[in-house]
């Protein structure tokens, strides 16, 4: 991941192996928000902004050109003796495609 500033918004970066973890945790809340099962369900690229935690934008292929952009946030983790605090889906757009822009939402 890259250097962030606290408060701003990061550019947009291609996703790695912690961000398809992080849609990997949030999607069976994405799957009941949406009413959909996604078979194809691959984060392409995310925006990240830092506060008490993080929170991400996040685009996420769920068809041959559909995405979903997501917004997540990430819990600080206080306690390293103890598994991270799952993340928390805060609110999903649907019906973007590869082109359209992730914008914080």
């Amino acid at each position: 991941m890259t250097n962030r500033m606290c408060g701003g918004w990061s550019e947009t970066m291609d996703s790695d192996e912690e961000i398809q973890h992080i849609c990997d945790l949030v999607k069976p809340q994405v799957e009941k928000e949406t009413g959909q099962d996604y078979v194809v369900y691959t984060a392409l690229k995310y925006r990240s902004q830092v506060v008490n935690g993080v929170n991400y934008v996040i685009k996420v292929l769920v068809g041959e050109e559909e995405c979903l952009h997501l917004r997540v946030y990430q819990r600080p983790r206080y306690n390293y003796d103890v598994q991270d605090p799952l993340p928390e889906l805060k609110g999903v757009e649907q019906h973007n495609t590869r082109e359209t822009p992730l914008v914080p939402f």
